[in-house]
């Protein structure tokens, strides 16, 4: 009998392009500040982007434009499930990428 399930990417396991493209896509935002944030994030860090970081990184990219755009100029702190270690982890990349590459 062959085995159905299809095995999931460990959460250390780099990015497939295919899987970077739909993150990519996923991370466009309606403000241009936060977009600046977001590319120069991917300008820096896409080629060693793991699964743990792109689900944390689609944690923030549930907030809305302006509590994104507040987390990132470190108006505020995550609060929740924002407060995870993974999402600070990708938190401080992004607040990283607010200087130009």
């Amino acid at each position: 009998m062959a085995d159905s399930t299809t095995s999931l990417p460990s959460p250390d396991a780099v990015l497939d392009e295919r899987a970077l493209s739909k993150l990519r896509w996923r991370c466009r935002r309606g403000l241009l500040e936060n977009d600046l944030f977001i590319e120069r994030f991917f300008a820096r860090h896409e080629s060693g982007l793991t699964v743990r970081q792109a689900d944390a990184l689609g944690v923030l990219m549930d907030l809305s434009d302006n509590d994104l755009l507040d987390l990132l100029l470190g108006r505020k702190e995550p609060q929740g499930d924002q407060a995870h270690p993974d999402v600070m982890q990708v938190l401080g990349l992004l607040r990283a990428a607010r200087q130009p590459v």
